[in-house]
């Protein structure tokens, strides 16, 4: 007598080397290269070190969004929600460190934490309950965008204290000026690229993103996991607002309505799997600047901004497409 088993996940986490060359992050490498040597030859101001830099501030927002989002993806999860808890975060920062008389450390600190606790909130209902991610995050995305404009009141916070803008600064890093919050955006991929790959946490994140009922039976916690997942996705929200409130100067209870979808196109765009188990935050940089560099291309070869947007639309459904396409084939 026979008895079948589920197969174990494989835990093995690609490498650093094995994301850059496999052919979900190949892809959008060679669309980033292929992009910058087209508007190169268009514009002779793209290839300087004052345009990529300018090209790295307005996508480290987004970017830093993309980072958790990328995180909940891999789960087979998604998150409509960060624009909105990102804009929270930034008025609950700013507004207790120049309303409400609180130093900067601390209002940063509580602001990090809301966000947190808006992604922990998430991640309990979609593994306590639960709900679908889309519902969960749809319904979160509504309630963050209304606590932002009731505590708020729909005005935008000005007269910041400086460590609140901090990152807003720039420095002079070959002749190009370079905003602190871009290093911190690099820095944080850097670190998420590391926790995935080379650890036993990124490892079971990847694989419940797989088959989160064969990473259950392996002994992986997989609520637990998913808990932590949405909780960390929160934190990065939160210092995307603190990025968002340096580059700005301002709380602004209008920020980042659309940075939510922006996000999910940054991760696409970067060969992360919709289906989950599949991808990296290598990717989802790659996926980012690739979006900026389209926008600041067209823009400097004179196309108009909704020009930029039908692009984008039609890049994200060609990623998706391929995707499936992949899938298919490895069945």
């Amino acid at each position: 007598m026979t008895t079948s088993t589920l197969a174990p996940p494989d835990l093995a986490a690609p490498s650093l080397r094995q994301r850059l060359l496999s052919g979900s992050t190949l892809g959008p490498l060679a669309a980033l290269v292929l992009a910058c040597v087209f508007f190169s030859l268009r514009s002779d101001r793209f290839l300087t070190g004052g345009n990529f830099s300018l090209i790295i501030q307005q996508v480290m927002v987004v970017g830093t969004l993309a980072i958790g989002q990328t995180l909940i993806i891999l789960t087979a999860g998604i998150d409509l929600s960060n624009g909105a808890i990102m804009a929270l975060g930034s008025i609950v920062m700013t507004r207790l460190a120049v309303h409400n008389g609180v130093p900067p450390l601390p209002a940063l600190l509580l602001g990090f934490g809301v966000c947190t606790a808006l992604g922990l909130a998430n991640g309990l209902l979609v593994t306590r309950v639960p709900l679908p991610p889309f519902i969960v995050t749809l319904g979160m995305l509504n309630i963050a965008f209304a606590l932002t404009h009731i505590y708020s009141q729909e005005q935008t916070v000005t007269g910041l204290p400086s460590p609140l803008t901090a990152l807003g600064q720039t420095f002079t890093l070959g002749g190009t000026e370079v905003t602190y919050g871009s290093i911190i955006t690099i820095g944080l991929f850097g670190l998420f690229a590391y926790l995935l790959g080379q650890t036993a946490w990124g490892k079971h994140v990847y694989a419940v993103g797989n088959n989160p009922e064969a990473a259950r039976l392996t002994g992986i916690p997989t609520k637990q996991l998913l808990i932590g997942v949405y909780a960390t996705a929160g934190l990065v929200y939160g210092i995307a607002a603190l990025l968002s409130v340096a580059r700005t100067g301002v709380g602004d209870p209008q920020a980042g309505q659309t940075d939510n979808l922006d996000s999910i196109t940054a991760v696409v765009l970067g060969g992360t799997s919709l289906f989950g188990g599949r991808g990296s935050v290598v990717g989802t940089l790659i996926g980012a600047l690739i979006v900026g560099v389209i926008r600041n291309g067209l823009q400097l070869i004179g196309v108009a901004s909704i020009y930029q947007t039908l692009i984008t639309g039609v890049l994200v459904i060609l990623a998706v497409a391929l995707d499936q396409i992949s899938r298919r084939r490895t069945r």
